[in-house]
């Protein structure tokens, strides 16, 4: 059944629809995979088994009504435990909430209605702090490609879900590279679509300015096809983005790609560590290969706007707002309230650092993007770190380790642009590496596009971990 493993979205529903495999089937196969798999990677949160099952014969026997447009129609997928599934508590990776939500969120509403199956939540870090998925309370959860590493985060318990093949695709969050590193470390696609793209309601926003909701899949089109889905805001958002002129599937399954002017740039936006070798060089593969695929490749670095404050200033309010609504205050983890207790008089700056961001990044932008189509940069400075990355550190020390990682991908929620982390090889160690391909805003169509050419050039998804 190693087909039904690391079958792609398009493929499930198209089983599905014809009749060739039921949605039971894959769920079924889904709910197995998950309880083989999930005691070594810890990457499932709650496993949702008699929902999923009754969800599935429910589709199957509505199958021949056409009145219900379904393009996900029998696909299991997961989600991360930061948005609301009706009957479970919303535990953002912490012990201090139990209160079951009352409704879905706005965006698992929107994958129900499209048929898909939901199989179970996701581990993530406390609050998504920390690009590691590790937590006090339910311990580490570990990389697909080698048990010993870090998938990230944070939506690493979601994008370690997906590489191991106990689903094709789940979705994560992205307030500072949340969907982009975790798709980095484990080799899959993952795209942090512009701000306002998706709802995220029930509440307002996600880390104020910062934070987005999308899928982890393992191809391309399965991410634009979900995100086709889900796109789309309500009266309760507070950001919402310019309509695009086509669907993201369509961008992402067109071969027709025009030549585009790409910058390539090495430089650390957010003044941290340079990339190390494997990663650098896996960049300038890609650019060489954009080169023969007809793009003009233009090695320069962007003059960066200096964003760091703006965004640990949202960061920390956006905590800020996830802590208020803990049951039980007194369970959170003390790394957590050392830095709310080092935040609380930060928050009320959460104005000033959007009317900050927009006064520095949109000039910025307009230099840059009028200059550019594209711009390809790294993802994450290294292939996956050892797991334990959080075991024993206090606040301080967790900032330091965490830094790091996001500082390529960070300044793109600030200033809200669409990024994603395509898989660029392997490393002489044997990780995924991956490189990053931002565009203007509301960019997305380009950057699927691109990132689908790439995907056809040298394909991934048959790269298989050995967890899996």
């Amino acid at each position: 059944m190693r087909e039904l493993s690391f079958s792609s979205v398009v493929q499930q529903a198209a089983w599905v629809a014809s009749g060739e495999v039921s949605a039971r089937e894959l769920v079924d196969h889904s709910l197995d995979a998950i309880e083989s798999l999930n005691p070594r990677l810890n990457a499932v949160a709650e496993v949702m088994a008699a929902d999923a099952m009754a969800r599935a014969d429910t589709l199957d026997s509505q199958r021949h009504d056409s009145s219900a447009k379904m393009p996900l129609r029998g696909v299991p997928i997961v989600i991360k435990e930061e948005n609301d599934i009706a009957g479970i508590p919303t535990r953002y990776g912490s012990a201090a909430y139990s209160t079951p939500a009352r409704a879905d969120s706005e965006v698992v509403r929107r994958l129900r209605a499209a048929g898909a199956v939901v199989v179970g939540t996701t581990r993530m870090p406390e609050f998504g702090i920390w690009p590691f998925t590790e937590s006090e309370a339910y311990g580490m959860t570990r990389n697909p490609w080698n048990l010993e590493r870090s998938p990230a985060g944070s939506s690493g318990g979601t994008a370690a879900a997906v590489a191991s093949g106990m689903v094709a695709a789940g979705i994560g969050g992205d307030g500072g590279g949340s969907i982009r590193l975790p798709a980095s470390w484990c080799g899959l696609f993952g795209l942090k679509a512009q701000r306002g793209r998706m709802s995220l309601a029930p509440n307002a926003d996600l880390w104020r300015s910062l934070g987005v909701i999308g899928p982890i899949t393992r191809t391309v089109a399965d991410s634009a096809l979900i995100h086709d889905v889900i796109a789309g805001t309500t009266a309760v958002d507070r950001f919402r983005a310019a309509p695009l002129a086509a669907s993201m599937y369509a961008a992402a399954t067109s071969e027709t790609v025009t030549p585009l002017r790409i910058m390539v740039s090495t430089k650390n936006p957010s003044g941290g560590p340079a990339a190390d070798s494997d990663t650098t060089e896996a960049l300038m593969r890609t650019a060489a290969l954009l080169a023969t695929l007809g793009h003009e490749i233009i090695e320069a670095d962007p003059a960066y706007p200096k964003l760091n404050l703006p965004f640990q200033l949202q960061l920390s309010g956006g905590i800020g707002d996830e802590a208020a609504r803990a049951d039980e205050p007194h369970r959170l983890e003390s790394r957590t309230r050392n830095m709310l207790r080092i935040g609380r008089p930060l928050r009320r700056l959460g104005g000033w650092a959007e009317r900050t961001a927009a006064r520095l990044g949109e000039p910025f932008l307009d230099d840059l993007f009028g200059r550019v189509d594209l711009l390809l940069t790294l993802t994450t400075p290294t292939a996956a770190l050892p797991i334990g990355q959080l075991h024993d550190a206090g606040a301080l020390t967790a900032v330091r380790r965490a830094t790091p990682v996001s500082s390529y991908t960070s300044v793109w929620n600030v200033l809200g642009n669409p990024a994603a982390a395509v898989p660029a090889g392997f490393g002489a160690d044997g990780m995924p590496l991956s490189v990053q391909v931002i565009g203007p805003p509301n960019g997305e169509l380009s950057v699927l596009a691109l990132g689908a050419q790439l995907e056809r050039s040298q394909p991934w998804a048959d790269s298989l971990p050995p967890a899996g």
